[in-house]
C-alpha cells in the first residue's frame, strides 16, 4: 500500500495535504511511490486517476505532460475525430496555461473537450486520457487560477523533471511476454498481416508456436469479457506468422537487425528451447554474437520433443526456429551436452551466459512401492520423447509398440499430463485414465477449456479428487494401483477448503502403464559445486525475478530452470527481459533495467484489468468466433493438427470485436 499526498486512483479519494504524517491515510493500491532504488516518484498519472507523492508538485505541467504523451498515439487509431483531435486540443490548452498565457475560458474549453472525448471516443485511450486531467484541474484548482490570473508560468515549468510514460492494455499486461495485442489484432482487422506480425515479434519471436499452444492468460484480462465474451486473442496471433510462411515471404523482423558487431563480445545460451531461442533472437537483433548449446539432437527443447504434433506441427515450430537460426549473429551446436566442466570453460570464454535449459526430470507421485525401474512405470518426459522423436523425426521407434491395446494411467493435471493421455489414445491404448487430486474447474484453469474437452471427446477418462496410495507389481512388472478418493471439506472458520480422504473411497485399477506427470525438475548437475549457486526452495536457480542474474556475476537464468515448469509464453517473457539486461551488462558490467521494464514491473503490481468495471458504449452480444476443429473420429488415431484456425472472414470478424483498450500511464520523477 502506498503513502500518498493525494489520490483519486480507481475511485478512491485521499487528500493528505496539510496533514501531519501521523494523520495520513494510505492508498489501497500498490502505486509506484518509489520509481527505482535511486529515484523517488513525484506523481503517477494514469487511465483511472492520479496519485501525488510529494507536496511540491506542479499540477499544470503534470497534466500538460500527460496530454503530450497522448500525441504520440492519438493518430494511431484515427477512427474518430474526438480521439484524434481532442488530445491535441487538450495539450495545446494545458501548455498555454502552463506557459502563463491561459485564460479561464481555456479551462471551460478543456472541460468541454474532455467530457466529449470521454463519451464519444471509440477507443479506450481517448476515453481515459481526460480523466486524470479533470481530476488535477478540480483538486489543484488554485494552481491553475494563479497561473491564469497572474499570467505566469506554472511553478516547475522551466525545471528539469523526468516524465516517464508507458502505453499498455489489460490484455498486454496479462501476457508474460507483454505482446502488443491490440496492435496485432488491428493488423488482422485491416488485413495488414505484416504489421500484425511485426507487433507480435516486438516481444514474441515464436508467433507460430504461441498462436497455437499458449494458455492465453490475456483472454482472462480482456475487457470485452465485461461486455460479452473475450476476444479469441491466441488464435488471431498465428495469422501473421502463417501468412508470412505460407506465402514464402522474407522474415519480417520488428526492426532491421543490426549488423554483427566486430567488438569481440559474445554470449552463450545453454538450451535451444523457447527461452534460449528468444534470448538469442533479441541479442542477435542487436548485433550481439550468440552461441546456443543444445543437448538434444534437435532444436526447440520440450516444445519439439514433448508437445505433440496434433497441437504444434513441427513444420510450423521450425519456422519460428529458423527465424532465430537464420540470424547472422547466431550459431547453434546440437548434440552438445554441457556438464560442470564444460560450463566452466564457457564461463571463461564468453562475456555472459544464459542458462535456459528445461525441466526434463519427471517427479514421482509419492506412492508406496514406487520404483522408476519397474516395468510399466514410464516417466512423462521419456514417454513423450519417444512419441515425438518418432512421429516428428523418425528417431527411435513408435510408442505404439508399447501402448497399443494397453491400459494407461496418468497422474497429473497440467499440459504435460494432457499431452500424455491424448498421445496414448493416438498410440492405440485401449483405455486411458487420468487421476487428478483436484476438480474439473482446476484442470481447465491449469490448461485450457479446449484442451480438456478435446481429451474427453477422444475418450480419456478423468477421475477427480483421487491419488495413488500404492503400486502393485509381480516380478517387477506393474499390475495394479490402489487409489484413494478425497472430498473437499469446507473450513467452518472460513479458511481454505481442505481435501479429506474418503474412508469408503478406495478402489483398485488394473493397468499396464503408470505415467507420472505431476511435475518436472531441472537437472542441475551442470552447476560447478565450487560456484555455490544459490537455489530457491523449489530447487531452481535463484534470481531476483527482474534482471534474471543468478548469484554468480555474468551467469543468468530464464525459463524452467529459473522458475520451474512453466508455459512457453512465460519462458519467452523471462528470456526477452534477460536478453535486454545482458545486452547492457556485457558492455558496462552492471545489471540495469530500462524505464519501459521498470514501468512493466510497477504496472504488474498495480494491476491493469478491472474485472468489476462496467463497460459501456460498445455494441454487446457480438458472438466470439470459434475456429473449425477436426472431428473426433478424424483426429484420435493420428497426429493431424486439431485446430484448423480461422478463415479470413472469421478472423476479420473476430478482430473487429476488439475495443482497442490502450491506456497511458506516466510517472514524474
Amino acid at each position: 500500500m502506498a503513502q500518498v499526498v493525494f489520490s483519486t486512483w480507481r475511485g478512491e479519494f485521499i487528500d493528505n495535504r496539510g496533514k501531519s504524517l501521523e494523520e495520513w491515510s494510505p492508498s489501497a493500491y500498490k502505486l509506484p511511490e518509489e520509481y527505482s532504488a535511486d529515484r523517488h516518484s513525484k506523481a503517477f498519472v494514469g487511465w483511472d486517476g492520479v496519485a501525488i507523492f510529494q507536496e511540491d508538485i506542479d499540477a499544470i505541467r503534470l497534466a500538460a505532460e500527460y496530454a503530450a504523451q497522448y500525441q504520440v498515439y492519438s493518430e494511431a487509431c484515427g477512427r474518430c475525430a474526438p480521439g484524434r483531435w481532442g488530445g491535441r486540443i487538450l495539450y495545446d490548452l494545458l501548455d498555454k496555461i502552463a506557459r502563463g498565457e491561459g485564460s479561464h475560458a481555456d479551462i471551460e474549453h478543456l472541460k468541454e473537450v474532455s467530457e466529449t472525448m470521454m463519451i464519444t471516443s471509440k477507443c479506450e485511450i481517448g476515453r481515459t486520457v481526460p480523466k486524470p486531467i479533470l481530476d488535477l484541474m478540480e483538486h489543484y484548482k488554485t494552481q491553475f487560477d494563479e497561473a491564469i490570473e497572474k499570467q505566469m508560468p506554472s511553478k516547475h515549468y522551466n525545471q528539469e523533471i523526468g516524465y516517464i510514460a508507458k502505453v499498455t492494455a489489460p490484455c498486454t499486461e496479462a501476457c508474460p511476454a507483454y505482446v502488443d495485442i491490440p496492435a496485432y489484432i488491428e493488423g488482422v482487422r485491416d488485413m495488414a498481416f505484416a504489421d500484425s506480425l511485426a507487433a507480435t515479434r516486438q516481444t514474441m519471436p515464436l508467433a507460430h508456436t504461441c498462436g497455437r499452444v499458449c494458455p492465453h492468460p490475456c483472454e482472462s484480462a480482456c475487457r470485452r469479457a465485461n461486455l460479452d465474451e473475450p476476444i479469441s486473442i491466441m488464435e488471431l496471433k498465428r495469422l501473421g506468422a502463417d501468412y508470412e510462411t505460407d506465402h514464402g515471404l522474407a522474415w519480417h523482423h520488428p526492426y532491421e537487425p543490426k549488423p554483427l558487431r566486430n567488438d569481440g563480445k559474445k554470449v552463450a545460451v545453454i538450451g535451444a528451447g523457447p527461452a534460449g531461442l528468444t534470448a538469442a533472437y533479441y541479442l542477435a537483433l542487436d548485433g550481439i554474437k550468440v552461441d546456443i548449446f543444445e543437448e538434444l539432437p534437435v532444436l526447440g527443447g520440450e516444445v519439439a520433443v514433448g508437445v505433440p504434433e496434433y497441437r504444434m506441427p513441427i513444420g510450423k515450430y521450425y519456422k519460428d526456429i529458423e527465424l532465430v537460426t537464420s540470424m547472422e549473429a547466431v550459431d547453434v551446436y546440437a548434440n552438445h551436452r554441457v556438464d560442470a566442466e564444460r560450463l566452466q570453460e564457457i564461463d571463461n570464454e564468453y562475456d555472459a551466459t544464459l542458462l535456459a535449459f528445461g525441466a526434463r526430470l519427471s517427479k514421482k507421485v509419492q506412492a508406496e512401492n514406487e520404483r522408476p525401474d519397474m516395468e510399466g512405470y514410464w516417466g512423462a518426459i521419456a514417454m513423450l520423447d519417444k512419441v515425438n522423436l518418432w512421429s516428428k523425426y523418425k528417431i527411435g521407434s513408435p510408442a505404439s509398440n508399447e501402448l497399443k491395446d494397453k491400459t494407461v494411467v496418468c497422474v497429473g493435471g497440467g499440459f504435460t499430463s494432457m499431452d500424455v493421455v491424448r498421445c496414448s489414445i493416438r498410440e492405440g491404448a485401449k483405455k486411458v485414465i487420468m487421476l487428478y487430486r483436484r476438480d474439473e474447474k482446476t484442470i481447465i484453469r491449469n490448461t485450457t477449456y479446449e484442451e480438456y474437452h478435446e481429451a474427453v471427446e477422444e475418450g480419456v477418462e478423468f477421475v477427480f479428487y483421487s491419488a495413488i496410495e500404492r503400486i502393485f507389481d509381480e516380478k517387477n512388472q506393474l499390475k495394479k494401483l490402489l487409489v484413494n478418493q478425497f472430498e473437499l471439506v469446507e473450513d467452518p472458520n472460513g479458511g481454505r477448503a481442505q481435501l479429506v480422504k474418503r474412508e469408503d473411497g478406495d478402489f483398485e485399477i488394473e493397468c499396464d502403464y503408470l505415467i507420472p506427470a505431476v511435475s518436472q525438475a531441472s537437472d542441475l548437475q551442470l552447476l560447478p559445486e565450487e560456484w555455490e549457486i544459490k537455489l530457491t526452495s523449489w530447487n531452481t536457480l535463484k534470481t531476483n525475478g527482474k534482471d534474471y542474474m543468478t548469484s554468480r556475476k555474468g551467469l543468468f537464468a530464464a525459463g524452467d530452470c529459473e522458475y520451474g515448469p512453466m508455459t512457453i509464453v512465460n519462458a519467452v517473457g523471462q528470456a526477452k527481459r534477460a536478453a535486454s539486461v545482458i545486452s547492457r551488462y556485457i558492455y558496462d558490467g552492471e545489471v540495469s533495467l530500462t524505464d519501459d521494464e521498470i514501468m512493466e514491473d510497477h504496472l504488474a503490481k498495480l494491476g491493469v484489468y478491472n474485472k468489476k468495471e462496467k463497460v459501456s458504449g460498445w455494441m454487446p452480444g457480438l458472438p466470439r468466433k470459434v475456429s473449425e476443429k477436426l472431428g473426433v473420429d478424424e483426429r484420435k488415431d493420428n497426429n493431424m493438427e486439431v485446430n484448423l484456425g480461422f478463415t479470413g472472414e472469421e478472423a476479420i470478424a473476430e478482430a473487429e470485436r476488439c475495443m482497442r483498450c490502450y491506456y497511458i500511464s506516466m510517472v514524474a520523477v
